[in-house]
């Protein structure tokens, strides 16, 4: 494996600051996130109360981030970022500072979960949309993308287990104010970087005619269309057994808040492999098929984990479910990036982040209402079983996917003239392997 071919997207500096402060800052948000599910579970002891808390942090996202998409195709999306990252700071301060001084209720908790699903709603889909501002030569576009989403998961792989640690020797509240003290690199990568100034679009119609454009493009769009649905299947059906971690760990697994950093690590670990897979790819050839098989696969890892009692199997389960997951998000947001029209480029990758992120606070919400009632492992078996249904269904999809993707592939040069000429009508998704 060439590790020059699986980092070349660092050799664009602007990127490489982003990697390199994302990356501090990302080990400290899911720092926050263990603890915090932690933190509710331990003080409501309740299945419901954990989905409900996992709903209202997420929900704004899928109200409010389609907007932001057509704020992201109009504003300067640094700028955006340097706001979205210093109230995140400013949420996580406030938190630690309730919890270190044993005063936190779990209203509040719910009440500042909302304020960073407001925040997010906003920082995601911008930050998807600013990767092509930071990368000069778009061939490796794909590769930045695929190294984004290993950055999420270094972090993935080492914040659940230091907050593991730190919750217990420590306590929830430091695990919040570490968080705080992680988005200085974040702050400070964008501060240096140097961007060229784009023109924005300086015909502006209203937001929700835009709004409905965006919408009406990417529904009309049959490749955009069938990706997006699959990933909002999944997202409400699948990734929500996160949030029902805890209860696995604790009455499942029969361990305490560094039994569910383990769990987590090894879903950020298979993630981190998945990333790394896609890195190493020369060609985005294909992804349309590895979209579906990995969809599928998540499914299976999923229903099988949700009744091993086994806790070694149980981690290699929900590492192949954590490299699936983000094979399929990530090869999916490649396809977008590739094929999405640029002056729609915020709008599409706003709804890429609903359906990935504000699909799942109603997973949450019903993953912890089916567990209330039929139990956390009958509830992943449910949600397993639905993403391998989809999966199947895209599958059957494939061909006419490939067919609306073939031409934009040719324009753009993804497919080579020679295979073109070649292969005739033949779809250049399928036909080219790896290089």
């Amino acid at each position: 494996m060439d590790i020059k071919l699986i980092f070349r997207a660092l050799k664009h500096r602007n990127y490489r600051l982003f990697f390199i402060g994302q990356v501090v800052s990302l080990t400290g948000t899911w720092m926050q996130m263990v603890a915090m599910s932690w933190l509710v579970y331990r003080m409501t002891n309740s299945a419901l109360l954990l989905g409900l808390v996992g709903f209202l942090g997420q929900m704004p996202s899928f109200f409010l981030t389609p907007f932001a998409g057509v704020i992201a195709d109009r504003y300067n999306r640094r700028k955006i970022l340097l706001i979205t990252q210093i109230s995140a700071m400013l949420q996580a301060l406030v938190l630690s500072f309730l919890v270190m001084t044993n005063s936190v209720q779990v209203w509040q908790v719910v009440l500042l979960s909302m304020v960073l699903g407001f925040v997010n709603s906003f920082d995601i889909p911008v930050r998807q949309a600013f990767t092509i501002e930071m990368i000069e030569n778009k061939e490796d576009l794909g590769n930045a993308i695929a190294l984004n989403s290993s950055m999420v998961n270094i972090a993935r792989l080492i914040g659940p287990s230091v907050a593991g640690i730190i919750v217990a020797t420590l306590g929830e509240g430091p695990c919040f104010l570490l968080n705080a003290l992680s988005y200085v690199a974040v702050i400070v990568s964008l501060s240096m970087m140097r961007i060229l100034g784009k023109e924005r679009r300086k015909e502006r119609r209203h937001v929700l005619h835009e709004l409905k454009e965006g919408f009406a493009y990417a529904y009309n769009f049959i490749p955009i269309k069938h990706i997006l649905i699959l990933l909002s299947v999944v997202s409400l059906t699948g990734v929500p057994y996160q949030v029902l971690m805890p209860i696995f760990a604790k009455d499942i697994f029969h361990g305490g808040a560094q039994t569910l950093g383990f769990l987590m690590s090894m879903a950020g670990c298979g993630a981190l492999m998945g990333a790394i897979y896609l890195a190493a790819r020369k060609s985005i050839i294909g992804l349309g098929r590895i979209i579906a098989q990995a969809a599928l696969c998540f499914g299976i890892g999923v229903s099988v984990f949700s009744f091993c009692r086994n806790f070694w199997l149980a981690l290699l389960l929900i590492c192949i479910a954590g490299f699936s997951m983000m094979v399929q998000m990530a090869a999916s947001n490649t396809i977008l990036q590739t094929i999405v029209e640029e002056d729609k480029r915020g709008r599409i990758m706003s709804f890429y982040s609903m359906s990935f992120i504000g699909i799942t606070p109603f997973g949450s919400l019903l993953a912890g209402i089916l567990a209330s009632r039929i139990g956390a492992p009958f509830t992943l078996l449910s949600g397993g079983v639905c993403c391998i249904i989809t999966a199947m269904v895209f599958w059957r999809k494939l061909p006419l996917i490939r067919k609306h993707i073939h031409p934009i592939y040719v324009k753009k040069g993804i497919i080579p003239d020679e295979v073109v000429k070649g292969i005739g009508a033949a779809s250049g998704l399928e036909v080219l392997s790896e290089k």
